[in-house]
């Protein structure tokens, strides 16, 4: 049985992540909140912001940022809202 979320992202009910994408806090508020098909839109959007900016993901200050467009891409920007 496939597990279903209220995605936050599509604003609709959709196929849930099987598993945490992502550590901690924020990893259960997406794997809770968050589908699949957004997960994905995600990840493809992560790219696009690696490689247009040629940056790497290796770098803490990197990750930071990475993370805050993640945030901002499927909950929402609070500061727009």
């Amino acid at each position: 049985m496939t597990r279903r979320v209220n995605c936050v992202k599509l604003a609709k009910e959709a196929e849930g992540l099987e598993f945490l994408p992502y550590p901690g806090e924020l990893g259960k508020q997406i794997y809770e909140h968050i589908s699949q098909e957004a997960w994905q839109m995600w990840l493809r959007q992560q790219t696009m912001i690696i490689n247009e900016y040629r940056i790497s993901p290796v770098d803490p200050k990197v990750r930071k940022m990475l993370e805050e467009e993640m945030r901002k891409f499927l909950f929402g920007d609070p500061l727009n809202n």
